[in-house]
């Protein structure tokens, strides 16, 4: 007998090839502009702090709005996206993420730029909850590998032309350009989804709108993302604080959820034992490839003595991997299975990270262990996707592809705060040396070492993690 998620894909099947197409341009594009968001705002700092004239500590809440909008909601437009219907709150989310844009671009003061950017990040949360979800009612099952490699690799494509870009605008046309150039590409994406996807559901479900939940759940992530963020790595009382508050109101979320009638979670997935080993791999996961991206630059420039040119350009071998290898992986997963090709990509990172951690073999010995690490990551994020959400009931998948979101957010922000912590307390940890050159080149290159040795470990219970799954999900 058919699942009911078997069912549903019978009744919103898509009807031709070509509708499938011009869906997935909608959804790829709306991938692109959330990533791209991200990462086109970090290269303009510099230029933000001359145009306000303010300090850095400042200034980067401009990306730090952005990311704690996308974190605390992003579950909570999943779930609303469940209840009002994923088409109409994807199209008011590319409308909010462009218009906000817009209000970035024109901010007179910094403190309005920071407040666009947040309801930029809002925008952004319901494209980023809502793609993933869209797969289930615009691809044929056996296609879903390959679309969730295509909106791998959008996401790769976009963290990759972030930097390049902003700054030939800003170079150009000045900051406001960075975030001016989302109105065309805004519009067109509204445009595309508006005309290619699904309608979806047409009444609205009040009764499973969870207020309480959302504000609790809003809460315990804000608090958990702002004591991994303030201070950069260095713990005091207020992270500490906050680390407790995050506690109490994750606590009280989870009794929260138990007790009312139209919970945001439905409480059977905290008992998923499979969708808790698919989201804590994601979170290591990222919190690993974060370590890259905090690590890497300190290592290039200091141990190898790159200058900025040559540091900016091995940095982009990473992405280019990631968004390369994203479609074949998608392939893979079609051909072979979600659960095979989720431990081969694990097994990759292993043996990239403890290359990373040899630290050795100068520039070639950084970019061959990125080149694997990479393609395992490619491997893993296509394969781990599409095993939740091939699965998913249809009422649940805004939800359940929030909670992928999610996890992967924590594991960025875990791993910038955490892995930073790791690399700066290693590099603190000899003073051998003659001269501050040498010694600045072994502390970079012993703390290289302590960080990829944490990220091993770390891949190494995620691919044990994944191990014991799999068999359970076999005995099942």
């Amino acid at each position: 007998m058919a699942s009911t998620a078997e069912k549903t894909w019978d009744e919103v099947a898509p009807v031709s090839a070509r509708s499938t197409r011009w869906a997935l341009a909608s959804l790829s594009l709306s991938t692109l502009l959330s990533s791209l968001a991200t990462s086109i705002a970090s290269v303009g700092l510099p230029s933000l702090m001359q145009a306000f004239g303010a300090s850095f500590q400042l200034v980067q809440w401009v990306v730090l709005a952005y990311l704690l909008a996308i974190t605390t909601s992003v579950v909570s437009a999943g779930r609303l996206a469940d209840i009002f219907g994923r088409r109409p709150l994807l199209l008011g989310g590319i409308a909010l993420f462009t218009f906000a844009s817009v209000l970035c671009g024109l901010a007179p003061t910094l403190w309005l730029l920071i407040a666009a950017r947040a309801a930029q990040g809002l925008g952004a949360a319901v494209m980023m909850a809502l793609t993933l979800a869209f797969v289930a009612d615009t691809v044929p099952r056996g296609k879903t590998g390959s679309a969730m490699g295509l909106l791998g690799a959008m996401s790769a494509i976009g963290t990759t032309l972030g930097p390049s870009l902003g700054g030939l605008l800003i170079a150009g046309l000045g900051w406001r350009a960075i975030f001016l150039i989302n109105l065309p590409l805004g519009a067109l994406a509204f445009a595309l989804a508006r005309r290619a996807l699904p309608a979806g559901k047409k009444t609205p479900d009040r009764r499973g709108f969870d207020g309480i939940g959302m504000a609790l759940l809003a809460l315990t992530l804000a608090a958990y993302a702002l004591a991994m963020t303030l201070g950069r790595g260095s713990f005091g009382f207020l992270n500490v604080g906050l680390l407790i508050a995050a506690a109490v109101a994750g606590l009280l979320f989870v009794i929260a959820q138990t007790r009312t009638e139209n919970p945001l979670i439905q409480p059977a997935r905290f008992r998923d034992q499979a969708l808790n080993a698919s989201l804590a791999m994601n979170l290591i996961v990222a919190t690993v490839m974060m370590a890259t991206l905090v690590v890497a630059p300190f290592y290039l420039s200091r141990a190898l003595g790159l200058d900025a040119a040559m540091v900016g350009l091995v940095l982009s071998t990473g992405p280019l991997v990631t968004a390369l290898a994203a479609l074949p992986a998608g392939r893979l997963v079609d051909r072979f299975g979600a659960h095979r090709i989720t431990i081969v990509g694990l097994f990759d990172l292993a043996i990239g990270t403890f290359a990373l951690s040899r630290a050795e073999f100068g520039i070639a010995g950084y970019i061959v262990p990125i080149i694997i690490v990479c393609t395992g990551y490619s491997l893993f994020q296509t394969s781990n996707n599409s095993a939740v959400m091939t699965g998913v009931a249809p009422d649940q998948r805004g939800v359940v592809s929030g909670l992928l979101n999610l996890s992967r957010n924590l594991g960025l922000i875990t791993g910038a705060s955490v892995m930073g912590a790791v690399f700066a307390f290693a590099s603190a940890g000899g003073s051998e040396g003659s001269g501050q050159q040498i010694l600045a080149s072994a502390a970079a290159g012993r703390g290289m070492q302590v960080t990829f040795q944490v990220a091993t470990a770390l891949v190494m219970a995620a691919l044990i993690l994944a191990t014991i799954s799999g068999r359970r999900g076999q005995r099942a």
